[in-house]
Order: C-alpha cells, then structure tokens, then sequence
C-alpha cells in the first residue's frame, strides 16, 4: 500500500483569539444539541451565543467532548508523552440515557386454513 505523506498545518491555522466562523458556529450548535440529551450532571452552564473567539468554542467543544466519554463510561483516546496510541476502552456498563425495552410475551397464533387429512393440493 502506498505511503499517503500529509503536510502539517500552518501554525496560523489556529489562532485562539481570532472570531467564530460559520462553520465553527454550526458545530457549536450541533454541540448543543448532543449536551442537551446528556444527563443533568454531565451538561455545563456555558451559553454558546456568548462564545466568540476560537478558544472559547475549543474550550467548549472539549468539555462537551469529555461529558459525552463520561456520560458513556468510555475513555477517550489519546497520545500518550511517549507517542505511543492509546486506544479507547468499551464501556464497562451500559449508559445512563438508554431506554429499557419491555419484553412482550409470546402469543401462540392459531391458522386461520385448516388442512383436511388426505388431500392434496391443485395446481
């Protein structure tokens, strides 16, 4: 397989104090939308149409993005100091905004055509 080369980014491709775009607003909004389903004690007090730099929404973006890992019981993945991968653990145990499902009991159906012993079939 080929070797596919990426360049680094610019270091001006982050600048923590330049304002929101757009794009970064939508995904700010989408966030939201994600947090507002998480349980109480997992979602923050931070109002995003006061968030107008790039820092502010990182910041946010990243305590969403840890809430969401906690509220799941996994977590996250990372690079360790050293450089080697740290791969993300399952669950231990279910999440806390699962829904139960309730078994419904069984029913015997009844067919509605009874065949009659010794005869066959016409075609």
């Amino acid at each position: 397989m080929a070797m596919i080369k990426i360049p680094k980014p610019p270091k001006s491709s982050y600048d923590p104090d330049r304002p929101v775009s757009g794009l970064l607003k939508a995904q700010i909004l989408h966030l939201q939308e994600v947090e507002q389903r998480l349980p109480q004690r997992h979602q923050s007090d931070i109002y995003i149409n006061a968030i107008k730099t790039e820092g502010e929404a990182a910041e946010y973006i990243r305590h969403v993005t840890e809430a969401l890992h906690a509220a799941h019981g996994v977590q996250p993945q990372g690079i360790t100091r050293r450089g080697a991968i740290v791969r993300a653990r399952r669950p231990v145990r279910g999440p806390d905004i699962a829904a139960q499902t309730v078994e419904r009991p069984k029913v015997k159906r009844k067919n509605s055509v009874k065949k009659k012993a010794g005869t066959k079939r016409r075609r």
